[in-house]
């Protein structure tokens, strides 16, 4: 089957580079003890079991000969799962700052633009009886509507591992260059606009493509053509090395609706006002001087969570709003802090347009990739100069989730970093506790340790406030 790149898919696939690779990352820490062990040889098995659920697992891109079209998705006729699914061991004691310089490492690398784009890790010898899978899918790959992140499909809700009709997937023999070039002249012979497109397009910079690509950005585009000043100066935005850090923060879902109740405010106010105190720490620790009315510029891209009358956010809304918001860092006050964001993310609504995201919330056991992977390409509409950081914030499911049998512990999103952006933030809540994620430049951000302790800091400070 040959299917041609959408115009955003095929922007995400020549914006990849080796100081910034566009992929987006997923780490979930698993149980793995002798009542649900999960070694490779099963995590296999069930990712080749699910791969009909997510077909463009199985796919390459292929370029058009001299240019004449989008690159396609074709089968790939040398399929190896056993490539994409690898294994890796942590040194002795497998420690979690181990694991975080492994998972900066794996992250750091581009994907092999000559197979299907993605890659499983099982790291084993995780310390407490537990162990850790990551996964990479290029951004190109996920579109969180008909294209969705394997991570989705991985997961059960218990530890029975759900049942599905045999896949009866043969490799097919691939299209050659004569063939794909036939195929793309034929279709613009049919479509003389098109032909005209691809003449001018021919050579165009990969960034223009993104702001004028394919309708599931379309609802965005309103809002970067009014983000036309610059974002302040900030240590956050750096030209990036080929290099990564990693680090994560654990908190609890609970202490955000306690902030929620006692300002009367939404989770997703809360979670920015505790961010937003996080970078002030930070930024002091550096010494940046900071006045009352300093500010840090970051693209949201946050899909909504839907609270019950008792206030527990439990799924997912259908869509994924993004929109840019001025974070007070020089606020010394958290509840001003929290009242600014209040209000500019209420102002922010009224204008702001939502990408769907249909398929997600119709899915058992909904995992929060594929938003973080709609969040991504949200933000990628932005011109870069516009913003100083982009922060992810998708809810994942409030219950415990399985893989191959084994209990998901806690999952972190390791979402990729833009042109010039030294960090990226990305959150996800999962089964009672908000996961941060928090990517890194190994150059520009060597202190990625300390925003990540400045969080709980700045989570003890609107605590204090709520007493």
């Amino acid at each position: 089957m040959i299917t041609r790149l959408t115009p955003q898919d095929a922007a995400f696939y020549r914006l990849e580079s080796s100081s910034n690779p566009i992929h987006i990352g997923s780490l979930a820490i698993v149980a793995t003890d002798d009542a649900a062990p999960l070694d490779y040889d099963r995590l296999v098995d069930l990712v080749e079991s699910r791969l009909s659920m997510v077909p463009r697992y199985r796919r390459k891109v292929r370029e058009i000969p001299l240019d004449l079209g989008r690159p396609v998705w074709v089968e790939d006729s040398r399929f190896d799962i056993t490539y994409h699914i690898r294994r890796s061991a942590l040194p002795t004691p497998g420690t979690d700052a181990q694991l975080h310089e492994l998972i900066a490492r794996l992250a750091s690398r581009p994907l092999d633009q000559g197979r299907p784009l993605w890659e499983m890790y099982l790291i084993e010898g995780l310390a407490g009886g537990r162990g850790a899978i990551f996964t990479k899918s290029h951004s190109a790959l996920v579109d969180g509507d008909s294209a969705l992140e394997i991570g989705h499909v991985i997961l059960d809700t218990s530890a029975s591992p759900r049942e599905l009709a045999d896949d009866a997937w043969v490799a097919p023999r691939e299209p050659n260059e004569v063939e794909l070039l036939i195929g793309a002249l034929s279709r613009l012979a049919a479509r003389p606009r098109e032909a005209v497109d691809v003449l001018r397009g021919a050579g165009a910079d990969a960034f223009a493509m993104v702001a004028a690509a394919g309708k599931a950005v379309d609802s965005v585009v309103s809002a970067v053509r009014a983000a036309t000043q610059g974002a302040p100066d900030s240590p956050l935005n750096a030209k990036t090395s080929r290099s990564r850090r990693f680090d994560v923060v654990r908190t609890d879902l609970e202490d955000y609706r306690t902030i929620r109740k006692r300002f009367d405010c939404s989770i997703n106010d809360a979670i920015l006002a505790v961010v937003t105190g996080a970078l002030r720490n930070w930024l002091l620790s550096r010494d940046e001087a900071l006045t009352e009315q300093a500010t840090l510029r970051a693209v949201v891209p946050m899909s909504v969570y839907v609270e019950d009358p008792a206030g527990d956010p439990t799924t997912p809304d259908s869509e994924v709003s993004s929109f840019l918001i001025d974070l007070p860092v020089g606020e010394p006050n958290p509840v001003i802090r929290l009242s600014h964001i209040k209000h500019a993310s209420e102002a922010d609504s009224r204008q702001r347009r939502g990408v769907r995201a249909r398929t997600l919330v119709h899915l058992a056991g909904f995992a929060p990739a594929s938003l973080h992977a709609m969040s991504v390409r949200a933000a990628s509409t932005f011109a870069e100069h516009t913003f100083n950081l982009v922060i992810t914030n998708a809810p994942g499911p409030q219950t415990p989730m399985y893989i191959g049998g084994a209990r998901m512990l806690e999952m972190y999103p390791v979402s990729p970093l833009l042109r010039n952006q030294a960090s990226s933030i990305g959150i996800t809540s999962y089964d009672g506790q908000v996961f941060y994620g928090l990517n890194a430049d190994r150059d520009a951000m060597a202190d990625i340790d300390v925003l990540a302790a400045s969080v709980h800091e700045s989570m003890e400070e609107m605590l204090g406030a709520c007493a």
